[in-house]
């Protein structure tokens, strides 16, 4: 039966293997509505990665996932504008270091795979835009040391692989607020990654002040409520934690300023983010 022509689907190549030509990856790219190159070539039957991706330099996201990938090429640092890359459920049983190159990625789903904790590369370290990592569903039992430079990490799934502890460093990563280490054997890990999380919610030390003028309505009328009820509080006596006229002395010091992720009291203790009782706001 004769190809129609002008079609830009991947050809195939040998049996349970596809090939994908540069136009054909280009013409598949679509524009998101923030203005984001991104392509999408999941569960296309790969085996191999499509090499003539390496030449779309400025591509933003990049969906590999549900192929049947064994190898990322070395030179795979050469999509820096990578912002997300998507390749869970492959076969891939290492990372290149080359991957330590692609810093402008925020999202990295590698779960799913056969990777091993041998196959992880330091330059995993080198990330540092990196906020959501997923390593699930592989045979790691530990996580390079560089890891811990992954300043601005968020979230981390470990669920499904095969750690007996907690890695070290993860309580320095100051902004992890989520860690998915069910299903390993060490038996406390559901317990330790909630004792990370809350923890991470407990010690959190900054706090965003603006001026109320900076806020919108909405956001500037729920402050103030929410800092009335403890100022009541405080004069009921619930939280009093020094002299009226200290207190006094500080509402006029810090009168207008609003806080956009939590509502603070003038004590030192409430000005903190202590836990996700308090309210979170933004504008």
């Amino acid at each position: 039966m004769p190809k129609k022509k002008g079609s830009t689907a991947p050809k195939k190549k040998g049996s349970g293997s596809r090939k994908l030509s540069l136009k054909a990856a280009k013409k598949a790219i679509n524009v998101t509505q923030d203005g984001k190159r991104r392509l999408i070539l999941s569960n296309m039957g790969f085996t191999i990665f499509p090499k003539c991706l390496l030449k779309l330099r400025n591509l933003d996201e990049l969906d590999l996932s549900r192929n049947q990938i064994q190898k990322l090429p070395e030179t795979m640092g050469t999509l820096k504008s990578l912002r997300r890359l998507d390749l869970h459920s492959n076969k891939l049983e290492s990372v290149p270091e080359s991957i330590g190159g692609l810093i402008e990625l925020t999202y990295l789903n590698l779960a799913n795979n056969r990777l091993t904790s041998a196959g992880l590369p330091s330059t995993l370290g080198s990330l540092c835009n990196l906020k959501t990592l997923n390593l699930g569903l592989n045979q790691l039992d530990a996580l390079p040391s560089t890891m811990e430079q992954l300043s601005l990490l968020q979230e981390l799934a470990l669920f499904d692989n095969q750690f007996i502890k907690v890695p070290e460093f993860l309580p320095n990563l100051r902004n992890l607020t989520k860690v998915n280490l069910i299903r390993n054997p060490c038996s406390f890990a559901h317990a330790e990654s909630e004792r990370i999380r809350k923890e991470k919610l407990e010690h959190k030390e900054e706090l965003y002040l603006v001026h109320e003028s900076f806020l919108c309505k909405r956001c500037l009328k729920i402050c103030k409520a929410e800092a009335g009820k403890i100022l009541r509080k405080e004069r009921k006596g619930e939280k009093k934690t020094e002299k009226p006229e200290v207190f006094e002395e500080k509402k006029k010091r810090f009168e207008g300023l609003m806080t956009p992720n939590s509502v603070a009291a003038v004590t030192q203790d409430v000005w903190r983010i202590k836990s996700k009782s308090l309210l979170l706001t933004s504008s």
